[in-house]
This record gives C-alpha cells, sequence and structure tokens, in this order.
C-alpha cells in the first residue's frame, strides 16, 4: 500500500522538525544548568531519555554547536562550552551598545498593557529575590529582556541578542549571587520600567546600558577581578545617569 502525498508530507514534516525539538530541549538542559558547563553530553543518554534515534542528537548538537552553546573535541565527544572571562567581558561590552538600542526602540514603540506586564513581573522579580531563588530570577530575567526585544521589533537585532545572551547566562547567574546582586537587580529593572514608561527613548536607552554595565561590574566582581570595565557610560563624564 502507497502513502498518500499528504502522509508522505507530514512524516517528512516529522522527521524534519525532530532535531529542532532536540536542539530546543538540550538547549534547555544547558541553560538551567542540568548540563553544567564543561560536562560531557552523553548522545547514548540524551536519545534514551527523548525516545529518539542518535540521529536528530547529532543534528541537534551541530545546531548547538554553531550557536556557541557546545564544542565538540575529536575523538572525545561534545561538550557545554567554558567561555573565558574575557570572551564574556567582551561580550558584556557589546550587550551594552544592543540594550541601548532595544530600550530607545522600545520607549518609542510600547503599549500601556505590555508597561503592566513588565510591572508585575518586576514583583515576581523582588518576589524572588527576597526569597534568593536564583535560578527563579535568572529566568524571570530572561523573559523580562524577551518582552522588550519582542517589542522592539527588530528581526536582526533578536537573532544577534539572544545569541549573546544565551553565551553569558551562566556566567551572569553568578554574579547575580553575589554581593546583593538579586536585590540591586531587581531595582535596576524597576527604574528601567519607569524609563520606558516615560516614552523618553534616551532615558530608556540609558537606563537599559547602565544595567548592563552594573552588570558586567557584577561579574567582574564575582571572578575576583580588580579591574574596572571601561564602558561608553565611564568614558563620557558628561552624560547623567537617568
Amino acid at each position: 500500500m502507497t502513502s498518500s502525498p499528504h502522509s508522505a508530507a507530514l512524516a517528512f514534516l516529522q522527521t524534519s522538525s525532530l532535531p529542532m525539538l532536540m536542539q530546543e530541549e538540550i538547549e534547555r538542559l544547558i541553560m538551567t544548568g542540568e548540563l553544567p558547563v564543561g560536562s560531557r553530553i552523553n548522545e547514548s543518554e540524551l536519545s534514551q531519555r527523548f525516545n529518539t534515534s542518535r540521529g536528530p542528537i547529532r543534528e541537534a548538537l551541530r545546531a548547538l554547536e554553531e550557536a556557541g552553546l557546545v564544542r565538540n573535541e575529536k575523538n572525545r565527544g561534545v561538550f557545554v562550552r567554558e567561555i573565558a572571562f574575557e570572551e564574556a567581558d567582551e561580550i558584556y561590552e557589546l550587550r551594552e551598545a544592543l540594550e541601548e538600542i532595544i530600550g530607545r526602540r522600545v520607549a518609542l514603540a510600547i503599549q500601556p498593557d505590555a508597561i503592566e506586564r513588565l510591572r508585575a513581573m518586576l514583583e515576581a522579580m523582588r518576589s524572588a529575590a527576597l526569597a534568593q531563588d536564583v535560578e527563579q530570577y535568572a529566568q524571570l530575567n530572561l523573559q523580562f529582556h524577551e518582552i522588550l526585544l519582542d517589542t522592539a521589533g527588530s528581526r536582526k537585532l533578536t537573532e544577534t541578542y539572544k545569541r549573546l545572551v544565551k553565551e553569558l547566562h551562566l556566567f551572569r547567574m553568578r554574579a547575580l549571587d553575589s554581593g546583593g546582586g538579586l536585590r540591586v537587580s531587581a531595582d535596576e529593572h524597576s527604574h528601567i520600567v519607569e524609563a520606558i514608561a516615560s516614552g523618553n527613548p534616551d532615558a530608556a536607552g540609558l537606563a537599559l546600558r547602565q544595567h548592563v554595565a552594573d552588570s558586567r561590574a557584577r561579574m567582574h566582581k564575582a571572578f575576583g577581578r580588580t579591574d574596572k570595565p571601561i564602558t561608553a557610560l565611564t568614558s563620557h563624564p558628561h552624560q547623567k545617569e537617568v
């Protein structure tokens, strides 16, 4: 019995989308820390866990390698990528510029209902900060910035930003967990929302850029670096903090 064109197309769709689904699942394991930085990824275990063959797992790992989340070592296997401090610092510098662009775009485009969503998220972030729930806070933090990114409405900006954020995720979690970082970060997000709600693109852009600069400084502290990160904000003393 021959299959119909419809069933053949459905089978192709299911096969072609499986590696993407596996990529999303493995990425989730990395971002939540279930697959820690530096750990070896066992293809056999993943195929059993997700009840699939190794083919989709391998395709997913190749995509994650291109995304900068894993590395493939010849004759050793695939490992969750470790990012050196210097590389993380460079990424933070790029994020400062991107966040300023996002803030300016969001201040001009955001609607009142979205501002209320952000304020509701702030309350959840404050609760997580009080409970010292780093994982919960980190997830809310990602969601907060995704709302801003969606509101900014730029496909290329979204692609570039998301890659940088994923690479920095584990560094940010460590920095948040030191020196009162959760409480301070929650206050910074409150300042961002008010700057955006003002409708002033300059204020919103600077508030987001300052937030990333402060996060970068916390990373320096968490890693015991005494050198102060150089930013556009510190190099222009005439600029006022909003």
